[in-house]
């Protein structure tokens, strides 16, 4: 290993060994705060994102938005390691978010403290994992403006330049209570399996299909009704898991089914959008100068919080996240440095094209 992916290694070991789920990442964001410090940068924090500027920053130029979230799911079971304990086997270090997203994390970091291109801020913020109003939404009005921003999830370095978003809506089906021995009331569970019948037809709902991400996903996860055998319910609740392209606002998409079901529907936040940034933009096209395949993503991420161009790209595999044994590959931090470096690179001749 080289220095920068030897001094990698070691942060992601710390911070694995310092519980960090969502809405406990104090301990992480105070080893984080402190390394900045410790490598003569002047980290500014809110809550418990943490950020930094390059130290020629001048915001008179386009900037660039190094991201990764310090935040972890809480450990599921059939872990054969101990989560909280960095244990490397070979190449691999297993430990809880070294994955998801560590291994991006530690690797921005790296690049952030030796990078050629003046005008970059690193952030490394929490919440991630479950979209709390205290992570990177709280903190993008503080920072300067941002031009692009390269998010550290784990995307085996290829560019997922698009990502579906994700909207939650509480449906609620109405019916008239009566003997379930009569022929009386209007049994709600009857409209509510009409109204997903209906969402199970999406495509013809949401006939604008994505070149990258496909159709619009719309999903019933829950579904509660009924409060004994014998009475037709006049209620029935279920819940709609809805994955948004770019073809349809969150807004759009309720519109939508809110004129074609008979259930009374209610959205828990629009905020969560899918992102997309154009092929001709020059930092997807250094990345397919580097050889890279863009893709699109199906998980959602920071990403949907930033209004400006963005993309992901870090070392390690999604399917690897959120699973007993989490792990990432030495080898792909070092590639992820190598990468993020040769990518910057590129990118400071084109300052004034990001824009």
């Amino acid at each position: 290993m080289n220095r920068q992916t030897e001094e990698a290694v070691a942060l992601l070991k710390k911070l694995i060994a310092t519980p960090s789920v969502s809405r406990e990442e104090k301990a992480a964001a105070d080893i984080i705060e402190d390394y900045l410090k410790a490598k003569g940068f002047a980290p500014r924090r809110h809550f418990n994102n943490v950020w930094a500027l390059s130290k020629d920053f001048d915001e008179s130029r386009p900037a660039i938005l190094l991201n990764a979230h310090i935040d972890t799911v809480r450990p599921v079971s059939g872990w054969q390691h101990d989560p909280f304990c960095p244990t490397l086997k070979d190449d691999r270090l297993y430990g809880l978010g070294a994955n998801d997203c560590g291994g991006g994390l530690v690797s921005l970091l790296q690049v952030f403290l030796e990078a050629p291109t003046p005008n970059l801020i690193y952030l490394a913020s929490a919440e991630e994992e479950v979209s709390g109003k205290q992570g990177i939404e709280s903190v993008l009005p503080l920072l300067p403006k941002i031009d692009v921003a390269i998010v550290g999830e784990p995307t085996a370095m290829q560019p997922a330049i698009a990502e579906k978003g994700l909207m939650v809506i509480d449906a609620v089906a109405h019916g008239k209570a009566g003997h379930a021995a009569r022929n009386e009331g209007v049994n709600a569970i009857y409209i509510a399996m009409e109204d997903i019948g209906v969402i199970q037809k999406g495509v013809s709902l949401f006939p604008l299909i994505s070149p990258l991400l496909g159709p619009v996903k719309a999903t019933v996860t829950i579904i509660e009704a009924g409060t004994q055998h014998n009475v037709v319910p006049d209620e029935c609740r279920f819940t709609i898991d809805v994955r948004s392209t770019e073809c349809y606002t969150n807004e759009q998409i309720y519109e939508i089914l809110k004129s074609h079901l008979k259930s009374e529907l209610k959205v828990r936040s629009f905020r969560l959008s899918s992102s997309h940034i154009s092929t001709d933009h020059p930092l997807v096209q250094r990345c397919l100068a580097l050889g890279m395949k863009p893709f699109g993503s199906p998980t959602l991420s920071d990403q949907a919080l930033m209004r400006f161009p963005s993309l992901k790209l870090g070392p390690g595999n999604s399917a690897r996240s959120h699973t007993a044994d989490e792990y990432i590959c030495l080898s792909e931090i070092e590639e992820a440095i190598q990468t993020y470096s040769s990518l910057l690179s590129a990118l400071q001749s084109d300052q004034k094209t990001l824009a």
